[in-house]
């Protein structure tokens, strides 16, 4: 699996550094900690983590199932972990959709395996969603409805068969969410799902709407794939 990018919310420095040492020994991104709930949203909002690992009791009048909340409203996946098992605190964490509960204290091992499973079982899920953010706002698009990706230096746009959206991220970051099985490479500059491909020219890939270039070097490739379908 990838290198997940992980944020840590937990007000226990001793438990924060155990933590990001058995996550790193595993090959986790730790991109940083808080320990309270709203640090951590400022935090998540900027960094952008793949997993947010969310401890109940935190420093500061909100706590970790109040964040949950606005990480739901946010589409950001996330695990608790946390000590507290009590009917009071189940009964609340009912309320929210996290991609796990992890019961302190925990084993290295029951660690990795619980976040590794938990992913598996998130990306299994939204394997055919894309989610990014465009104009300050969270989108979740079915990928069998877009088109292509087009570069734009260090943004990309998202053309689908609605609309077009302006991505705050480079092609080569933004394609790493894609289904690789739905998506190629035919130029430098563009990535595209095969299943809108409708012919291909000497140059250009025609799709149901509109073209776009395809290069010498990919177009083999994309032609091999298209016959593999």
């Amino acid at each position: 699996m990838k290198s997940l990018k992980i944020y840590i919310v937990e007000d226990e420095p001793i438990i924060v550094s155990t933590i990001e040492t058995s996550l790193k020994k595993h090959g986790f991104s730790v991109l940083g900690d808080s320990d309270d709930a709203l640090t951590a949203l400022k935090d998540i909002e900027l960094l952008h983590p793949d997993l947010v690992l969310v401890d109940i009791q935190l420093s500061g009048t909100k706590d970790g199932v109040d964040l949950a909340i606005l990480l739901d409203e946010m589409k950001q996946p996330y695990l608790f972990l946390s000590s507290q098992t009590d009917p009071d605190t189940i009964k609340r964490v009912k309320q929210t959709n996290p991609l796990g509960y992890i019961v302190k204290p925990f084993t290295e091992t029951g660690l990795q395996t619980n976040i590794e499973l938990a992913w598996h079982n998130y990306q299994t899920q939204h394997s055919d969603i894309l989610e990014f953010k465009s104009e300050g706002r969270l989108h979740r698009v079915n990928q069998n409805q877009v088109l292509y990706l087009k570069a734009f230096d260090n943004y990309c746009y998202i053309q689908t068969t609605t609309k077009t959206y302006l991505v705050p991220h480079t092609l080569k970051h933004t394609s790493e969410k894609l289904n690789q099985n739905l998506f190629i490479k035919c130029h430098r500059s563009y990535m595209v799902n095969i299943n809108h491909i409708d012919s291909i020219g000497s140059n250009k890939l025609l799709l149901k709407t509109e073209s776009i270039p395809i290069s010498a070097s990919q177009k083999s490739i994309v032609m091999s794939k298209l016959k593999g379908r």
